[in-house]
């Protein structure tokens, strides 16, 4: 399952202070089911900008708690800097970075508005993705005339903040406002080009950049810049949407690059732009040697790009998925001036880092550490656990199988179809293997629920009802794994029946193997259904496994006669 995750780059109006910074940071840094990233202060600004990410709630919370700090310990009537601001805590954007959409952070932005301007008493605006008015998407419209500006607008029918509107006070003297938005993850690249020449990197620039370049007047180069009827530039748009680009030269490494900014990966992906900047500095008689990305890049931009250079080469994308993010990285030359650490760039693999610190995973143990855990005297991991993990493998040979059928010799036609049932059975292996861990916590609730206090009946009732939640749960989750592991069917069939016929055995194996999912799994639901209070619902799960059972049972013997006829 995919964990909702998003970034929240907040921008407070201190930027020479560093025991403030400090203070605010440190309120992030303790705050649970969060991760700071960066930390940048600016002097000349007097402003720093703070990154970090976690689950949107976790999110929240850290947001509201370092905003609450930065009003306590900075004065806005004190304040002055080079960048434009209104308060302390100047904007708040959020931006998804897996598991959920912009207009959910939309959504949750105007959430975090509101709790701003409520619980801290602070002013706010939406804007971008979040505002409540077309023209506020604009953060200048909301920002507009500054700090300086607060005592005309907070009562100003058409400026007000669209939370925390009132009489300008001693409140907002000192705190200011906020502007709280959401917008799409910016991804910063550089492309490396075999030139020194900062011309020739500002043309494949200009070329392919959202903005394009002036048009001119004959000449393209010398020729005199048109012009409308208002005294406005006339632009020739570039080939990518949502880029801004430039060219500079790089004097510690010795080359020029093209330097862009990605404002929105849905419009415009990574390797749609690595392939226009190569095809735009081929046709300038340039190469483009590799690329740079600075600062953290979402995990899907990766993997989405090794998808695409592996269809390039009309091979499988149905690899798991740090061998998509290493196929990328080699595709886009992301080494080529200093080795690129996924655990160290890519915003999921740093999150997953932190929480698994001190953490012992069932699936990221050896085949030997996870055989000995299951024999050891602790009663999990248990039958839920291996039956998710037989699924898992079940799923597991019909993607060997379709892999190795999509490069057959021959068969060069047909490894669209070979690769899609190879996607297919990746994301069923990867729903089981989940369940692997999720079994164990179940179990887990149930014993938590042991350790619960029953001396009044207070108590008592509050324990009976935690009881009865952690046993629904733990009913619920083998059911998912019957329904995970039913549906690695689909792939073995249709492996056995289309698939290489040297594999064929493979895929009768994954067929055994997601059956014996299935029935250990249905097991597991009829034991844990027997401890629910609630009958109706007890038999309406047995009820559901018993049904999925029986089409196991039905499939596996439909599969293994097609795979005896071909062995035969």
């Amino acid at each position: 399952m995919q964990k909702r995750i998003i970034e929240c780059v907040p921008n407070f109006s201190e930027g020479r202070n560093m025991e403030t910074i400090k203070q605010i940071t440190d309120v992030i840094d303790a705050a649970k089911g969060v991760k700071l990233l960066d930390v940048d202060p600016g002097e000349a600004t007097n402003r720093t900008v703070v990154t970090f990410v976690g689950e949107p709630a976790a999110v929240c919370d850290a947001a509201v708690a370092a905003i609450k700090r930065a009003t306590e310990l900075i004065d806005m009537r004190q304040h002055k800097g080079a960048h434009p601001r209104m308060g302390a805590c100047d904007v708040c954007p959020l931006i998804p970075v897996s598991g959920i959409t912009l207009e959910e952070c939309a959504e949750l932005a105007r959430a975090l508005a509101k709790r701003i301007a409520e619980e801290l008493g602070v002013p706010t605006y939406c804007y971008e993705a979040a505002a409540f008015k077309p023209e506020r998407r604009n953060l200048a419209v909301c920002r507009a005339g500054e700090y300086e500006a607060l005592p005309e607008k907070m009562m100003h029918e058409e400026k007000k903040p669209d939370f925390g509107a009132r009489p300008y006070d001693e409140g907002v003297a000192k705190t200011g406002a906020t502007a709280v938005g959401a917008r799409d993850f910016l991804v910063a690249v550089n492309y490396n080009l075999n030139t020194t020449s900062t011309r020739r990197a500002n043309a494949i620039a200009f070329d392919v950049r959202e903005k394009g370049r002036p048009m001119r007047e004959g000449n393209p180069i010398t020729g005199k810049i048109m012009k409308d009827e208002n005294g406005n530039t006339i632009m020739k748009p570039g080939t990518l949407k949502a880029c801004k680009a430039i060219g500079w030269f790089i004097e510690e490494y010795g080359i020029a690059q093209v330097s862009m900014n990605m404002t929105n990966l849905s419009v415009t992906p990574l390797h749609a732009a690595f392939d226009e900047v190569c095809r735009a500095a081929d046709a300038r008689g340039v190469r483009v040697t590799g690329a740079e990305i600075v600062g953290l890049v979402p995990k899907s931009a990766l993997v989405d790009a090794g998808r695409h250079f592996l269809r390039k080469q009309n091979r499988s994308t149905g690899l798991p998925e740090r061998e998509l993010v290493r196929i990328a990285i080699e595709s886009m030359g992301l080494s080529n001036l200093k080795e690129f650490k996924p655990e160290e760039k890519v915003v999921e693999y740093i999150l997953e880092a932190e929480e698994q610190k001190g953490v012992k995973k069932l699936v990221d143990m050896t085949c030997t550490g996870f055989a000995e855990e299951t024999a050891s005297e602790s009663p999990a991991p248990g039958g839920g656990s291996i039956s998710a993990y037989m699924g898992a493998l079940a799923a597991a040979l019909g993607t060997m199988v379709a892999n190795l059928s999509s490069h057959k010799a021959g068969w060069d036609d047909r490894w669209e179809f070979f690769s899609n049932w190879a996607d297919n059975g990746m994301g069923v292996m990867n729903e089981l293997l989940y369940l692997v861990d999720e079994d164990t916590a179940a179990f887990n609730k149930i014993m938590d629920v042991f350790g619960m206090p029953k001396s009044t009946d207070e108590e008592k009732a509050a324990r009976a009802a935690a009881m009865e939640a952690a046993t629904l749960y733990a009913t619920e989750v083998p059911l998912r794994t019957m329904k995970a592991a039913y549906k690695a069917f689909d792939v073995v069939r249709a492996m056995a029946e289309e698939g290489n016929p040297n594999s064929v055995s493979d895929a009768g194996v994954g067929a055994l193997a997601a059956r014996s999912a299935v029935m250990g799994a249905c097991l597991n639901v009829k034991i844990n259904a027997a401890g629910l209070k609630d009958r109706a619902m007890a038999e309406k799960l047995v009820k559901e496994a018993e049904e999925i059972q029986t089409a196991a049972q039905k499939a596996e013997a439909e599969i293994l006669a097609v795979v005896e006829s071909k062995i035969n």
